[in-house]
């Protein structure tokens, strides 16, 4: 809940530029009717929003309508706050499900960088944030498991990044053969776990996150090793998790 009241003129203008957006033009008689609000009030919004050059108006119509301004309000919203936006509520309801922490990762050139994480809503998570964390493509399951699902030619060009990566966790990078190996099995289970050596006193069960059959990013649970194995692990969030990353993936669409 707001811990104020709302301030009733920003609202109003957000009904109007709604109104607006859903007719090529509109009189004042159809935005009056549209969002209730009181003709001399409607006119000063409108003249409010013209001086700000989101909408026009033709005189000889009496009539208004949007203006190309209105993209600058939608600069913003691009890939990566469209896929906070899809992911928030299944990630969250999952955590308060299991209590642990849930993250969403995007590719960011030679890492993986966490967009969104359940940690405020998590009792047991041992961070305290891990919004901006880079994760490597070679050891950490957030990495590992979007690496897997990624076409051959965007793996190719995250190889070669890594290849001359001077991150000792990147090191693996050089060992074709390994990699194609891991790649194969976390293909072939549809998951990827944590390299065990690399912070061992926890892991994470990572999924892929697919908008249409393009992966997008990965979103991986983490739990303290010494409460769960990884078998268990396995058999108790994996079916959860793919059933969210499918979620996820029809919120995308949706939007």
């Amino acid at each position: 809940m707001a811990s104020f009241t709302p301030i009733r003129a920003v609202e109003r203008a957000i009904d109007v530029l709604a109104a607006l957006n859903r007719s090529p033009v509109c009189t004042l008689d159809t935005l009056h009717r549209q969002t209730g609000i009181p003709k001399p009030t409607l006119v000063r919004l409108l003249e409010t929003l013209q001086g700000k050059g989101l909408v026009t108006r033709a005189p000889q119509y009496g009539a208004y309508s949007l203006t190309s301004g209105v993209r600058q309000l939608s600069s913003g919203y691009h890939g990566e706050p469209r896929l906070v936006e899809a992911s928030m509520r299944p990630m969250d309801e999952l955590t308060r499900k299991f209590k642990w922490p849930i993250a969403l990762a995007v590719p960011d050139y030679d890492a993986v960088v966490i967009r969104y994480s359940t940690i405020p809503s998590s009792p047991l998570s041992l961070l305290h944030s891990s919004i901006n964390m880079r994760l490597s493509f070679m050891t950490r399951a957030l990495g590992r498991v979007y690496l897997a699902a990624c076409t051959a030619q965007e793996c190719r060009a995250l190889l070669d990044i890594l290849k001359v990566s001077d991150d000792p966790e990147d090191a693996v990078a050089s060992h074709p053969r390994t990699v194609q190996a891991m790649l194969r099995q976390i293909r072939q289970q549809g998951y990827a776990l944590r390299v065990p050596s690399v912070r061992p006193v926890s892991n994470t069960l990572a999924v892929p996150i697919f908008e249409g059959r393009r992966v997008v990013a990965s979103a991986g649970l983490t739990w303290i090793a010494s409460a769960v194995s990884e078998e268990q692990a396995v058999k108790k969030f994996l079916p959860p998790m793919q059933e969210m990353a499918q979620r996820i993936r029809e919120r995308l669409s949706a939007l």
